[in-house]
């Protein structure tokens, strides 16, 4: 067990429906070619597989993934969209947790690194990608560039969704290099919110860089976002590919 916090049931159930513009075409298009032709004729295994919404849909273009989970209710959703034989899921934590074989492509999407809450298993992370590839392969991850360019001083609050369905913003802690996303959800037809909160260690590209280092990878690529679009200082996010030397 990791630092992460574990999704429940409840959790677990809303997280599609929640999700469902992440989980549209114009979404996941760019995400799959991206990760299809790293990943070549190898095979993938995603840290943190959750629903399957990156890891189903690449199975489905012919891409052979494995995933990692660490919650087993996200497990148990993903199960209802595809069987253990087109999808094997090994239950853990991805910093420590090793699946058997040779992976072409490790990749970690939407944020999902800054659930582990220390750097140290940050690190870890790195290093499990590296034990799994094959020389060559490749390990990616999405993430966003944390926004404290917006924080004034004084102010430790920065909205990132208002919606009417949807109230998000993160508080930060700047000395701890954590972060706490807020979220306010409508939800029936009474017109309250459901209040939910998540814990993240936000990083830098250039600390993910030292860690890849330290996991013996190398930085191959960085971009701004799935469809190759150029990383500038005014990027919200990036995907970076470090490679394993042959």
């Amino acid at each position: 067990m990791t630092s992460s916090e574990l999704w429940t049931r409840a959790m677990a159930d809303r997280y599609d429906a929640e999700e469902a513009k992440m989980s549209s075409a114009a979404v996941l298009e760019p995400t799959l070619a991206f990760l299809a032709e790293l990943a070549g004729d190898g095979r993938a295994l995603e840290f943190a597989i959750g629903t399957g919404r990156v890891g189903v849909p690449l199975r489905e273009r012919g891409v052979p993934v494995v995933g990692i989970e660490l919650s087993e209710h996200m497990a148990a959703a993903l199960r209802r969209k595809v069987d253990e034989a087109t999808l094997p899921v090994v239950m853990g934590d991805m910093a420590t947790t090793v699946v058997p074989g040779g992976f072409a492509l490790v990749y970690l999407v939407y944020n999902t690194i800054t659930n582990l809450l220390t750097q140290d298993e940050q690190v870890e992370c790195f290093r499990n990608a590296a034990r799994h590839l094959q020389p060559g392969g490749r390990f990616v991850i999405e993430l966003g560039v944390p926004p404290l360019r917006l924080l004034p001083p004084g102010q430790v609050a920065v909205p990132f969704d208002v919606s009417p369905q949807h109230l998000g913003f993160d508080t930060f802690d700047l000395v701890e290099q954590m972060l706490v996303s807020h979220h306010f959800t409508r939800d029936g037809v009474d017109g309250r919110y459901r209040r939910g909160n998540s814990r993240h260690r936000y990083a830098w590209p250039a600390e993910l860089d030292l860690m890849a280092r330290i996991a013996g990878l190398e930085l191959e690529r960085r971009v701004g976002d799935w469809d190759g679009s150029a990383f500038t200082q005014d990027s919200a996010k990036h995907v970076s590919v470090w490679r394993k030397p042959g």
